[in-house]
């Protein structure tokens, strides 16, 4: 369903209370069983049109593409940053999503007056914000962000593809679908598979086990990029 105003009323709106930079921050592979969850910030301008953005979740990938280089092009500024899979555990979902949230805020290159957040309120963010319920559907900059975590997720999701083809990440993309579950109970997890989620404890009696299959399989390229994001 088509939302009833226009999806920049909220940015249309704090533009004219004074607000010039509006921000929207959104994420992407929350509720994933593999891979990481990526979220992004992004400022656009005001005159930045907006007749066909919407939540990624509603849009083809071709329809996604387009608009991730158009709001690549054209955003004030632009962000994105990773958790990945071992951060994940390590931490838990809801903590490490909200600690991505913030760091993408504070990874724009030019500081917002106002911040707009998919239905998550952002603590420990010092700037005037607005928590708004299916914001990346009613919503310009949040729609934008949203893009921009699922297109760059996608992508990470299609190069671990290459690197292990059997689970069908460039279909999926890590969630739980049943040939998703399927190719964990015959191979067993991956390497970037979040053995913290229900069903995943199953597959590692302890974080040695886990450590020594992560260290083994992941190679040196993917481990070296998990490792250096975990310690950030």
């Amino acid at each position: 369903m088509r939302p009833s105003r226009p999806i920049d009323h909220y940015e249309r709106q704090l533009h004219a209370e004074g607000f010039r930079l509006v921000a929207g921050v959104d994420e992407a592979g929350r509720g994933a069983l593999a891979g990481p969850l990526v979220a992004s910030a992004v400022i656009l301008p005001e005159a930045f049109g907006t007749d066909g953005l919407a939540d990624s979740k509603l849009l083809t990938p071709d329809q996604r593409d387009h608009w991730f280089d158009r709001i690549r092009g054209s955003a004030v500024s632009v962000s994105v940053c990773r958790a990945f899979p071992r951060r994940i555990d390590h931490r838990g979902l809801h903590v490490s999503n909200l600690a991505l949230l913030r760091a993408a805020v504070r990874a724009l290159d030019v500081c917002p007056d106002f911040v707009l957040a998919d239905g998550f309120v952002l603590r420990g963010v010092r700037l005037p914000h607005l928590s708004i319920k299916k914001g990346d559907a009613v919503t310009a900059s949040v729609a934008a962000a949203s893009v921009v975590a699922k297109v760059t997720r996608d992508r990470i999701m299609d190069r671990y593809h290459r690197r292990y083809p059997q689970y069908g990440f460039d279909h999926h993309r890590g969630y739980g679908t049943a040939s998703h579950r399927d190719a964990i109970a015959r191979f067993g997890p991956s390497p970037i598979h979040r053995m913290s989620f229900k069903g995943m404890t199953l597959y590692a009696e302890d974080r040695e086990t886990y450590e020594r299959l992560y260290l083994r399989e992941a190679g040196e390229e993917t481990a070296a990029e998990d490792l250096a994001a975990d310690k950030r």
